[in-house]
């Protein structure tokens, strides 16, 4: 992910899915970040977000590759 660039989110959905379609997205060279406000908030000794949901982000130059992906992984056209 580019620093000075800004990210956009392009998924919300279960941790395992996001992984999914994380690895996908890198497969095809479009870098990506998941969030886990549940996990972070364990980590941080506190608990908050919803088990098992993350989002996915990509670089706003990358979203209308990444488009494809997440309609593909989603089921919807």
């Amino acid at each position: 992910m580019k620093k000075d660039e800004d990210i956009v989110k392009i998924f919300t959905g279960s941790t395992i899915t996001v992984n999914i379609l994380k690895e996908e997205l890198e497969e095809a060279g479009i870098p990506s970040l998941v969030k886990n406000d549940f996990e972070a908030g364990i980590v941080a000794g506190f608990a908050g977000g919803i088990p098992n949901l993350a989002d996915l982000y990509v670089n706003e130059s990358d979203k209308k590759r990444a488009e494809p992906f997440v309609k593909e992984i989603s089921g919807t056209n």
